[in-house]
């Protein structure tokens, strides 16, 4: 991944514009993303002509939300600001491009102008989507930002915003403990220093009981349903009055292999391990999982799954408690939906069972999109349901196989829709399930 400026003369405009403008170039996976039409030249160009000044001053300050704010699964306003490169304004048209990580993995997603008016510069080329590993964005802005502000100091400009701002990251970067609260706050859908201080402390304290990770991803539940965080005491409050016993001793168990999740879609590694268990387990491929042996694989009693008056108003977790003991908690009021969200906490286990909970929660980070595949296959393995569906791709025959495995039709649905059997609604926010 690249962000590579090529610099032109500028002869109007604020020192450090002239000092860092030239044709902006973002290659991934050697792919140009920025390619378009130049009214100036009257001819195609690999980029359009901006001030990378401004370019990096809007990497770097969204640092934090770049590499570790998961996607949402419709576009907002004050998350495109942060991930949308047309949003940096400064009397410039900027690229069609929105940066993703999901944690693991960043996706770039490139789309062409849309404008019928004339502007001076179009971006052309159909919609189109590239992935790399999420070290890859920070190697890249590391980068450009070196190159400009190499720039900046050759034209003896030493202080500048762009500097004050680039040794913040660094030395936030360099030190755990800032580092851990910027990472937060990024999650909660937060600018440096926007969020009250002690409200991201009080997390952070929460993680000692539930887990780094699980605190993530609280926090970008949180902010993907526009909610305050929901604390540690709150959830195990939540288990205690509407959960119910579960045993990490009965719950199956699985040796997975040491995968880098750096390499692999979330996908991958879900789809894997739902076909694992049902090897492991003779579990035929085109024979439905009935709610006493998903309980069973779960370590918890069936009605877990069926006592649909015992609800969680927040989300669907496990949690430790003493011992091998835990708890389960289960949010939707339809049993397809309470069989869904407990598969996906057996796969949330299996993939990582060390830390005290495990949430499933409504965000695109890679945790969640793994569980989502795991759940989908572990429920309704694709190969059966392609099978079961041969050329039918009927609404009434995605109800009737939907029945068999007893899942809701939208699984069956989002299935197709994700493996290229039926049309996608949108390429834009359907990486969750591509990487």
């Amino acid at each position: 991944m690249t962000f590579r400026l090529t610099k032109q003369p500028l002869d109007h405009g604020p020192a450090e514009e002239r000092a860092g403008f030239g044709q902006l170039e973002i290659v991934v996976n050697g792919r140009l993303m920025t390619e378009g039409y130049d009214e100036h030249i009257q001819g195609y160009a690999a980029g359009p002509l901006v001030s990378g000044y401004h370019f990096a001053e809007w990497l770097v300050w969204n640092w934090w939300r770049l590499r570790w704010e998961p996607g949402p699964p419709a576009t907002s306003r004050r998350w495109d600001t942060a991930h949308h490169t047309a949003t940096i304004g400064e009397g410039y048209v900027w690229p069609n491009v929105v940066i993703s990580s999901d944690g693991f993995r960043c996706a770039v997603v490139a789309e062409p102008s849309q404008e019928a008016r004339a502007v001076p510069y179009r971006y052309l080329g159909a919609v189109r989507m590239e992935v790399v590993a999420a070290g890859e964005l920070e190697i890249a802005i590391d980068r450009f930002a070196r190159q400009i502000l190499d720039l900046i100091d050759s034209a003896d400009l030493r202080t500048n915003n762009l500097r004050r701002l680039w040794d913040d990251l660094s030395a936030e970067r360099n030190d755990p403990y800032l580092a851990r609260f910027r990472r937060l706050e990024a999650r909660l859908g937060f600018d440096p220093d926007e969020i009250d201080e002690g409200t991201v402390v009080r997390h952070l304290d929460d993680a000692e009981d539930l887990g780094d990770y699980a605190v993530d991803e609280l926090a970008a539940h949180a902010a993907h349903l526009g909610m305050n965080m929901v604390s540690a005491s709150e959830l195990r409050l939540v288990s205690m009055r509407h959960g119910f016993d579960a045993s990490t001793d009965d719950a199956i168990q699985l040796s997975l292999s040491e995968q880098d999740w750096t390499e692999n879609p979330a996908w991958k590694i879900g789809e894997g391990a739902a076909r694992a268990i049902r090897i492991q387990e003779s579990i035929g491929f085109d024979e439905p999982i009935s709610n006493s042996r998903l309980a069973h694989l779960a370590g918890t009693a069936t009605r877990a799954i069926e006592n649909i008056s015992e609800r969680s108003d927040t989300l669907s977790f496990f949690i430790a408690e003493e011992g091998q003991r835990s708890r389960v908690a289960l949010r939707p009021k339809w049993e397809t939906g309470r069989r869904f969200d407990l598969a996906r906490l057996i796969g949330d286990r299996l993939f990582d069972g060390a830390e005290p909970l495990s949430p499933a929660t409504q965000t695109y980070s890679y945790r969640q999109k793994a569980q989502r595949a795991f759940a989908v296959e572990l429920l309704s393995p694709y190969d059966a349901v392609n099978d079961m569906l041969g050329t039918d791709t009927s609404e009434e025959r995605q109800t009737e196989i939907a029945d068999h495995f007893q899942v809701s039709p939208l699984t069956i649905w989002t299935m197709l829709e994700n493996k290229g059997r039926i049309s996608r609604q949108n390429a834009l926010f359907l990486p969750e399930y591509r990487y």
